[in-house]
């Protein structure tokens, strides 16, 4: 059975209103604030109607209807305003991206703070895409007798800083030298290129082989799915919403974000969809717990280096949510590119 333009009016008029109030919404209600022109008999029906499709719950007898995850799916599909960020939240996000980021991990935790803040929710992000990144160069630094630095610069940042151990005493001579020669082999080559290329690996002459296989197992530790970093930020925000006042569905929620797996589960892993939105009612066989998630592809350069989102309630502020991942999207896409760390003095 279709939907007819009164009924997802209805419906539209039903999750607008629950997502401002969290309060089960009447027929007198939506008449005073959305549909004057229709009486509250003929709203009285189509909300039992409605309520028969699944589109919407009645938690007593007495009260009025609240959306099911139903009704959120085909308002996010279908009846969700547009809307534009205010320049107050412009404002915010250009205060976490103001200043030049070049790592990778810092860019992470930018995006889910400035998330987390302006929509008072849990901002998430991770990295899913470092194998296509584009080797600039690489630098590597001598700390101590047998150990030293490697900073790895791509075009998308710096990958996390990694130490080498050796068991010789190198000097300082042996890794620039090796720093100049193996930029050279892998400038140009994507991260998955280096890892798995056996022409890169007949490049590179016996002086630095130790080196090399070091940095190559540095960057194949870093591309590992069970290694990804997943930054979290506003978690305790959570609390803050009504849904979570109940002790149980606020455990769920938490045991959720502890859990990497289940949150890159949730979040759409490692598929390359764009703009998702993810309703999940509760799942009692697998211990999830009712809740929303919005995500967005950050890229730089044209290539996808991994998803930023929001998680939360089923009740939360769709339109305003998208808005705000699609502007830091393309914030982040039009940062500028990993440079060469300076040379220490």
């Amino acid at each position: 059975m279709g939907l007819s333009e009164r009924k997802e009016k209805i419906i539209k008029a039903v999750v607008d209103s629950y997502i401002d109030s969290c309060e089960p919404v009447s027929s007198a209600d939506i008449k005073e604030h959305h549909l004057p022109s229709l009486s509250t008999a003929t709203i009285r029906n189509e909300l039992a109607t409605l309520e028969e499709m699944g589109y919407l719950d009645q938690p007593h007898t007495s009260a009025g209807r609240v959306p099911t995850a139903n009704a959120y799916r085909l308002y996010v599909e279908k009846l969700m305003p547009a809307r534009k960020l205010t320049q107050t939240d412009i404002a915010i996000v250009r205060k976490y991206f103001d200043h030049q980021i070049t790592e990778i991990n810092d860019v992470l935790r930018s995006t889910a703070k400035v998330i987390s803040e302006i929509t008072h929710l849990t901002g998430i992000a991770y990295v899913s895409g470092v194998s296509n990144a584009i080797v600039n160069s690489i630098k590597i630094v001598k700390l101590t007798p047998t150990s030293a630095l490697a900073v790895v610069v791509t075009n998308l940042g710096v990958l996390k800083d990694a130490m080498l151990h050796t068991s010789d005493d190198m000097p300082e001579e042996y890794y620039s030298s090796a720093s100049a020669f193996i930029s050279r082999a892998f400038s140009g080559h994507s991260i998955g290129e280096i890892c798995n290329g056996d022409e890169l690996v007949d490049k590179i002459t016996d002086e630095y082989r130790k080196v090399f296989n070091i940095i190559v197992d540095v960057l194949k530790t870093y591309m590992a799915e069970d290694n990804r970093d997943v930054v979290l930020e506003g978690s305790c925000r959570l609390l803050e919403q009504p849904e979570y006042s109940n002790i149980e569905k606020a455990k769920g929620m938490f045991e959720l974000l502890e859990s990497k797996e289940k949150l890159l589960n949730v979040t759409g892993g490692s598929d390359n969809i764009g703009l998702s939105i993810n309703i999940a009612p509760c799942d009692g066989e697998n211990s999830s717990p009712e809740c929303a998630v919005v995500t967005a592809n950050l890229t730089k350069d044209g290539v996808n280096i991994g998803k930023a989102g929001v998680i939360g309630p089923i009740r939360m502020d769709y339109s305003r949510i998208v808005s705000v991942l699609e502007y830091i999207e393309k914030t982040v896409g039009e940062l500028p590119a990993g440079k060469q760390p300076a040379e220490e003095k």
